[in-house]
């Protein structure tokens, strides 16, 4: 039976063994995905040991993004402009490094939740990593306009710059969220760890067009704090980033066994697991 695993630390809640589960059985795919807690300093050192064991492909979560990255001997053109690598596929000699997130936001927003990206006005909230892997695909769907924004506007300044090559006809923008007064968008996306730690991003309440969409890459039963306050700025149409999860994950799965699941029923199953724990 093909092998395949999820490689981060911590690992021990993670529903991507429960999702690939789920996508085999509706596949008829053999496989069987498992956990793998790696030491801090030990990465590379399992994921070896995982490949010569069999394992055929590993997902990649936090804090091993970056080293994946390294470890990769191939990268896909989204996994070289992200930094970062969540899916690795062992491939005779060579390991294929990819970044499925991105593509699972925006598969997320437009197939799921019917959230059109396409000459939109988009701001995307954060410069980190989860900003980073977003780029890229979101850049590809053309939006009238792209706009980055953070605490540091440096580093927003520095993913626009590194971007910028890719933005073809898009309005592409970076600033400080003391920027933002004045502005409007259709769609805005929190990329930053604010939810994580239950805090409030310091934003204008009118940055939200008429019908605007809000989405957060983050996710918990009871809601984030990005989306209550976007709920409080009178936005109805909102979500959480649980459909990412799936997407990313049902990336990698096509990408490793050359067919697509479908995700609509996994994640029908994770939205009733999570208001059940709430």
């Amino acid at each position: 039976m093909d092998r395949y695993a999820l490689i981060g630390n911590p690992v021990e809640h993670s529903k991507s063994p429960l999702i690939h589960a789920a996508f085999a059985s509706q596949t008829r795919q053999e496989l069987s995905y498992q956990a793998l807690l790696a030491p801090l300093d030990g990465f590379s050192d399992t994921v070896r040991m995982f490949r010569a064991e069999g394992g055929r492909g590993a997902n990649i979560t936090v804090p091993f993004k970056i080293e994946a990255c390294s470890l990769a001997t191939r990268l896909t053109e989204r996994a070289k402009l992200a930094g970062a690598v969540n899916t690795l596929t062992f491939m005779d000699d060579d390991i294929l490094g990819d970044n499925t997130d991105g593509i699972g936001l925006v598969r997320d927003l437009i197939i799921n939740l019917a959230c059109p990206l396409a000459s939109r006005h988009v701001l995307l909230l954060g410069a980190g990593g989860a900003a980073r892997g977003a780029l890229f695909p979101l850049l590809q769907t053309k939006p009238a306009s792209l706009t980055i924004v953070n605490r540091t506007v440096e580093r927003a300044q520095k993913l626009r710059s590194a971007f910028s090559p890719h933005a073809g006809q898009t309005t592409f923008t970076a600033g400080g969220f003391k920027d933002l007064g004045g502005w409007e968008f259709d769609v805005v996306i929190n990329a930053t760890s604010a939810s994580l730690q239950n805090e409030t991003l310091p934003l204008p309440g009118n940055i939200f067009a008429h019908d605007a969409f809000a989405y957060d890459m983050m996710y918990n039963a009871s809601g984030t704090s990005f989306l209550n306050w976007a709920r409080a700025a009178g936005v109805a149409r909102f979500s959480d980033g649980l459909g990412m999860l799936v997407e990313q994950a049902a990336e990698s799965f096509a990408l490793w066994r050359g067919v697509r699941p479908s995700s609509a029923s996994v994640l029908s199953k994770l939205r009733l697991q999570l208001a059940s724990h709430d």
